[in-house]
């Protein structure tokens, strides 16, 4: 019996037909047909392929980063390190430090200028840490006059306190002795610092606020900025 033979249609295949050419009644399977998703191509963590990989790294390596981390934060308060994260607990520094806001100190006595966020061991209570700003170092002379703030008999330009809240509000003139800090808040009119305990020794400090952890990692506000 002579076979028919196949059109041409159907020898390159019709793609008015599910014939893509070759062996008649051949079927190739959907999974070869479908292309590849962009997924599969990148590598799906939810796959085998090189993106699963390195998220299952990940995934393995969780715990030991946390561990790492704890440590880190250990070895910080134990002083093995030359930095050390501190928890703000009082609201004496807004609007430039909130309470809870998470700080990293370098360790040490100084060098302090003018405008630096120290911290220091709190002179009514051992136990306990301040965190405020060096407004005056060793041999200046600094007064406040109607809620401004004059060192050396210059005035201070300080865009983040609010004057307003410090009419009538008088202090010093302070001199500064050598070796040490005159402190004061930038929520001043809620607040204790120098004002109260005077100046302290550069001894007592903990270390220099270099940057904020938390909530909002990054430098501290430039207390001159907008002058």
């Amino acid at each position: 019996m002579t076979s028919t033979p196949r059109s041409a249609a159907a020898v390159t295949g019709d793609p008015r037909t599910s014939d893509r050419g070759g062996i008649p009644g051949e079927q190739r399977s959907s999974s070869e047909d479908a292309p590849r998703t962009a997924a599969a191509a990148a590598g799906d963590p939810r796959t085998s392929g090189r993106g699963g990989t390195l998220w299952r790294r990940l995934v393995d390596l969780g715990p030991w980063l946390a561990v790492g981390l704890v440590l880190l934060f250990i070895a910080s308060m134990s002083g093995l390190l030359p930095w050390q994260v501190m928890r703000v607990d009082a609201n004496s520094m807004t609007p430039t430090v909130e309470a809870g806001d998470l700080l990293v100190l370098e360790r040490g006595s100084g060098p302090v200028e003018r405008g630096d966020v120290v911290a220091v061991v709190d002179p009514r209570d051992p136990e306990g840490m301040l965190v405020k700003r060096a407004v005056a170092v060793g041999g200046d002379e600094v007064a406040i006059e109607d809620g401004v703030l004059l060192v050396n008999g210059a005035e201070v330009c300080e865009p983040a306190i609010d004057r307003s809240r410090l009419d009538g509000v008088f202090h010093g003139p302070v001199s500064v002795p050598e070796g040490s800090l005159f402190l004061l808040s930038d929520n001043r009119d809620r607040s204790i610092d120098s004002r109260a305990f005077g100046p302290v020794p550069t001894s007592s400090m903990v270390g220099t606020v270099m940057v904020r952890l938390w909530p909002a990692p990054g430098g501290l506000p430039d207390p001159s900025e907008g002058c």
